[in-house]
């Protein structure tokens, strides 16, 4: 053969196999084992389910006021809140007059003293007898004004001492605009002192007729026990008049309702220390309760006072879960 042919032939030969060597297969990479698969939604769900449940030892709970309830059928009250005075209730105040002319000798009894019928309240002496005779109380009550002073002269029939029965007490409460349509008597009503929150319940006596001048507004009253003189006339009240109520099959109150993440939840104690929240569809409500549609059932413990305290917890423990 040629040798400057077989000189291009070895050139084409030595190229060809290059060629075949760096076609071949790399090596497969090995396969990752199997610990080490990494699933971050399966992650998020566990993180959430953790976020949403909480522990709160029994100790801690009972002093953070924490207290639960079984959730329940209930009403959903439509209600009015208006404002009011007590006053006395007419025929219930007297007053304990002189009988004859002359100077008043003794005085048993100042503004504030209870008394029973009958009870002497001062002597005054005749000025016709020159005798003294007794002022008794013509109706048992507490004195609420005294007229006279130790000494002083009165004439027949002069008032020295007012009485009043405050055993029972008017409720006199100023309702507005539409809400005249809507109230009427025989309707419970809870009257609230504003001085320091007492409350007692009671029911709607009657609309007055007419109305109030300085106000005008129409006068509902309502009729109060008070037996042990905790309430006294002159002083504001609230009161919450309950116009219908809706029966619900599930309620809670309102203080057991917390938002989290822009949904409503309240939180069920599954356990003495456990406690999830539970998101929950809302119904009626009223200044106390709502009604619940769905996400709870009846019986379930629900954490009706201190709720924010559960709450508060929860988002610790979802703090310590986001590292």
């Amino acid at each position: 053969m040629n040798p400057t042919f077989r000189f291009p032939m070895l050139l084409l030969l030595l190229a060809a196999l290059l060629a075949g060597g760096c076609s071949q297969t790399p090596p497969a990479a090995p396969e990752a084992h199997a610990d080490q698969d990494h699933d971050p939604a399966h992650d998020a769900q566990a993180e959430e389910a953790h976020a949403e449940a909480t522990v709160i030892p029994a100790a801690i709970a009972h002093e953070a006021g924490i207290r639960v309830a079984p959730a329940g059928p209930g009403t959903i009250a439509d209600t009015h809140e208006v404002q009011g005075l007590l006053t006395p209730v007419d025929g219930h105040i007297a007053e304990a007059t002189a009988r004859f002319p002359g100077p008043v000798r003794s005085l048993r009894v100042s503004v504030g003293d209870s008394v029973r019928a009958g009870q002497i309240l001062a002597t005054v002496e005749s000025n016709l007898s020159l005798t003294s005779y007794p002022v008794s109380a013509p109706i048992a009550g507490v004195i609420s004004a005294r007229h006279v002073q130790l000494g002083s002269a009165v004439g027949e029939g002069a008032a020295l001492f007012e009485i009043a029965d405050l055993s029972t007490l008017w409720v006199d409460l100023h309702i507005f605009g539409s809400d005249t349509q809507h109230i009427t008597a025989g309707v419970p009503v809870t009257v609230t002192r504003m001085s320091d929150g007492v409350s007692a319940d009671t029911t709607l006596a009657r609309i007055l007729p007419g109305t109030a001048t300085a106000s005008q507004s129409t006068v509902a009253r309502a009729t109060l026990r008070n037996t042990d003189g905790r309430w006294r006339p002159g002083a504001a009240v609230t009161a919450r008049i309950v116009v219908a109520s809706t029966p619900a099959a599930l309620v809670v109150p309102l203080t057991a309702l917390q938002t989290m993440e822009g949904r409503d939840v309240v939180f069920v104690r599954e356990s003495d220390e456990r406690y999830l929240a539970r998101p929950v569809r809302l119904g009626q409500r009223d200044g106390r309760k709502v009604a619940v549609l769905s996400g709870l059932t009846a019986g379930e413990q629900v954490v009706v006072e201190q709720s924010y305290v559960v709450k508060a917890d929860l988002g610790k423990a979802g703090a310590g879960h986001a590292h």
